[in-house]
């Protein structure tokens, strides 16, 4: 980052063709996932994308909120991760330490005033890298957002922007979806798991969504366990959730660091997570060092 060269570091043990990798056996991500990883992720450090979202909507950000607690510090820092659907292109940006996490509610929230500082500096960052006028702003988090702190949020975007604030989390403990078949026998049906994509709407602000499960492009499933849903709440603003869902889908499809059709949850939240583990892990690299691009993350 001092140098502003992204460097994509291999292992010889990626490399190497072992038995079990020859075989395919498990254990062992194939040769192919490997050179798939390694050759994206280069590509894109060199400025490419190597897809894109085509059901996208011009003007409409994404940010995904993250927090991450460093191993010599009682306080936390926030990070944000900024996703562009209609470019491909995103951004990231580290907040402030300071206590956030509360211990009753076992639940990470931001002071109004740290919440518009913290949404500032993403927008500004956003702008100076060629950014156009935004008309819909969607904030992620899986601890969602308190009245005062969507408000600091909501301050610090441009007059006229739409701001919706939502959590999103997996739902490891909840409901489950079967596909239904008519297996002759009673006892065996049910067992296949449930189409990715599927949307479970509960309520007009609240619902299901299935990131994980059948995939009908590779006609399987490529998962271990049955599939967990992504929990998705409209806590603030207005939005229309099969609206919502279907974005938040497309973000689970743009991570260029992994060979799968789409992921478990969106790349907000997920690189919010990545930036905190890299940056926080490396005290020697001084904050003005800090780089905004996402290729600097995977």
């Amino acid at each position: 980052m001092v140098e502003e060269v992204p460097l994509q570091i291999i292992r010889e043990s990626t490399l190497e063709v072992t038995e079990q990798v020859r075989l395919g056996l498990p254990g062992a991500n194939p040769l192919s996932d490997r050179l798939w990883n390694f050759g994206t992720g280069v590509y894109y450090k060199c400025g490419k994308k190597p897809w894109l979202i085509r059901s996208t909507r011009a003007g409409v950000c994404y940010i995904g909120l993250a927090y991450r607690k460093p191993a010599k510090r009682g306080s936390s820092a926030c990070c944000a991760a900024q996703m562009f659907l209609d470019s491909g292109d995103g951004l990231i940006f580290v907040g402030e330490f300071g206590p956030w996490y509360s211990d009753e509610r076992r639940e990470f929230h931001l002071t109004p005033d740290k919440a518009h500082e913290l949404l500032s500096g993403t927008l500004s960052a956003y702008y100076r890298h060629g950014g156009q006028p935004l008309s819909e702003v969607f904030l992620h988090s899986r601890s969602g957002f308190d009245t005062g702190e969507f408000e600091g949020f909501k301050s610090a975007c441009p007059a006229g922007t739409r701001v919706v604030g939502i959590r999103v989390s997996m739902n490891r403990t909840g409901l489950r979806l079967f596909r239904h078949d008519n297996h002759p026998k009673v006892s065996q049906r049910g067992r296949y798991p449930v189409l990715r994509g599927v949307l479970w709407q509960r309520t007009r602000r609240h619902g299901l969504l299935f990131t994980n499960g059948f995939k009908p492009r590779i006609a399987t499933y490529d998962g271990w366990e049955v599939p967990v849903p992504l929990e998705i709440t409209v806590q603030h603003g207005e939005g229309e959730l099969t609206s919502i869902a279907n974005d938040i889908l497309g973000l689970t499809k743009v991570n260029y660091n992994t060979c799968q059709l789409g992921e478990g949850q969106p790349i907000t939240v997920k690189y919010s997570d990545r930036v905190g583990e890299i940056l926080l892990a490396n005290p020697e690299v001084e904050r003005t060092f800090w780089r905004h691009n996402f290729k600097y993350y995977i």
